[in-house]
């Protein structure tokens, strides 16, 4: 057996049986392999940044790592944006980058690069193969480091002649850590801090501690002592609609979420971060809480936040609390394009167990609060701030369904231009995704920041900020990608599209014109 043989068995025998990739002649090796060993669901993504997006989203719904194979470290520096994204996400990814054989590297070739190096900015695991008979061994271990709870990224360098060399074996699947536990002291802490101050305490979620089953633990603790509960803006997936709590998110504008968390003395951190802003602006602080607010960590990112809660309802005898009706579902929307009036007619529409992947950026920060009367659903974040993983965020989380749900991909335009062959593989997958391109012909976040930091933007600012000369045509994009498409002029016709849309088994795309 050579080392892609045994790359692939030890993968698959680790659960790993998902490939996204876009290879290279370094890697042609693994790639027969893949095509000799059955198990393994091979999807072609047309750029790297497409490949690892996509293997974000598929974890965030599967709840289990796919491997990328990426070409050399140009192929990974390509896909490095989504890597960061995927790694702010707490995502489990198995990286696969082939690199020049060994007896060739001290060479120089063109395609020599400090793959290792790049890895590290983006990894929490690296490692570069050395010997066939050691890639199993090296493989079962990358995919033990992707599933160090919640999920890590691992990358695996491959050169091309431990690939191709003999004497490969099958690595023995290792077994994923338990997450470190909870701390019983910072149990009783917080429950301290909640009896004596519940109404002036934020419990701020993040991570898996704003899935379904923590959302409930988190009511019921908020319930019993008269605290807040909020998400954490930068939170990547989070349960919503019938059922599940009607969360808001810190806003994202510095000033917004300075005032919201005005009145809270203390903060209770469930997987999540002491909140700040995305940037330094002039005269703000980087913080976003009261300077006087008392920070309190429940639980860390790396640890369970559900044991978290449970031991803290224990603690507090907090009793079963129902989580508040939202209300009855929304009729659709009518008349121009509004934030309020598209995320009515998402709600409104939407197929039960949907899953939304959320890159509206400046448009949809105002989407939760109209939309909580929705069937249940998955939301997905953008947690990194590398804009351009909307599209292939969807195109993954479709294939982590196994194209069992529908998809509903909220897209700004500017930043879907970043990932726009996304949609290529939507077509060649057949996959059960609509996309609503967000098309206002700018980067309009920007023309925000502008303003948050003060500068004056004069007539060739503003051109840097202008899609529209020329205009993109978003149907005819769609189309050359193999993707059915429609234009809106108005949420009458959106919805009318996303009707259809939703009875067909493929993507389509609405350009709705904002």
């Amino acid at each position: 057996m050579n080392g892609a043989h045994s790359l692939v068995k030890t993968l698959l025998a680790s659960g790993v049986d998902t490939c996204f990739a876009n290879p290279g002649t370094s890697e042609m090796h693994f790639v027969a392999a893949l095509d000799q060993i059955p198990g393994m669901k091979c999807v072609l993504g047309l750029q790297e940044n497409i490949v690892t997006g996509m293997a974000d989203g598929y974890f965030r719904i599967a709840r289990k790592p796919a491997c990328t194979l990426l070409h050399c470290g140009p192929g990974l520096a390509n896909g490095m944006g989504n890597l960061h994204n995927a790694r702010r996400a707490r995502s489990g990814i198995v990286n696969i980058v082939g690199d020049q054989a060994t007896y060739h590297r001290p060479f120089d070739a063109p395609l020599t690069a400090d793959t290792a190096g790049m890895a590290q900015t983006v990894s929490q695991w690296v490692r570069t193969s050395v010997r066939s008979e050691e890639l199993g061994r090296d493989a079962a271990e990358a995919v033990s480091a992707a599933q160090v709870y919640p999920g890590q990224i691992a990358t695996l360098i491959l050169p091309a002649d431990v690939s191709w060399n003999e004497g490969g074996v099958v690595g023995t699947p290792g077994r994923a850590a338990l997450p470190p536990p909870i701390d019983g002291n910072a149990i009783e802490s917080v429950a301290r801090n909640l009896r004596a101050h519940g109404a002036d305490t934020l419990i701020l979620l993040a991570g898996p501690a704003a899935l379904s089953e923590g959302q409930g633990l988190a009511w019921r603790v908020a319930q019993a002592t008269g605290a807040s509960v909020m998400a954490d803006f930068v939170t990547s997936h989070v349960a919503r609609g019938r059922g599940r709590l009607q969360l808001e998110r810190i806003p994202y504008n510095m000033e917004q979420a300075i005032k919201t968390l005005a009145r809270f003395k203390h903060i209770v951190l469930v997987n999540s971060k002491p909140p700040v802003g995305f940037f330094g602006y002039p005269g703000l602080p980087s913080t976003q809480y009261a300077s006087d607010a008392q920070i309190h960590v429940l639980s860390r990112p790396d640890q369970d936040p559900v044991e978290a809660l449970k031991g803290l309802v224990q603690a507090l005898n907090a009793p079963h609390a129902d989580i508040p009706d939202p209300g009855p579902r929304p009729d659709p929307a009518t008349g121009a394009a509004t934030p309020e009036g598209l995320a009515q007619t998402v709600a409104a529409l939407m197929p039960e167990n949907s899953i939304v992947s959320d890159e509206s950026v400046s448009f949809g920060r105002g989407f939760y609060k109209f939309s909580h009367a929705a069937p249940p659903n998955d939301w997905l974040h953008l947690a990194g701030g590398a804009i351009g993983d909307g599209l292939p965020v969807a195109t993954g989380a479709a294939i982590g369904a196994q194209k069992q749900r529908r998809v509903i991909g909220l897209q700004a335009d500017g930043s879907a231009m970043y990932s726009l062959q996304s949609l290529w593989t939507q077509a060649r997958e057949q996959l059960p995704v609509t996309t609503i391109i967000l098309n206002n012909g700018k980067y309009n976040i920007l023309i925000g920041e502008y303003k948050g930091v003060g500068a004056v933007p004069g007539d060739t600012a503003m051109s840097m900020l202008d899609l529209g000369n020329p205009s993109l045509n978003w149907v005819g994009l769609a189309n050359s990608m193999g993707v059915e498409a429609a234009r809106a002029s108005d949420l009458d016709a959106c919805a009318d599209l996303m009707k259809a849309s939703f009875g067909k088994s493929g993507p389509f795309l609405i350009e709705l014109m904002i």
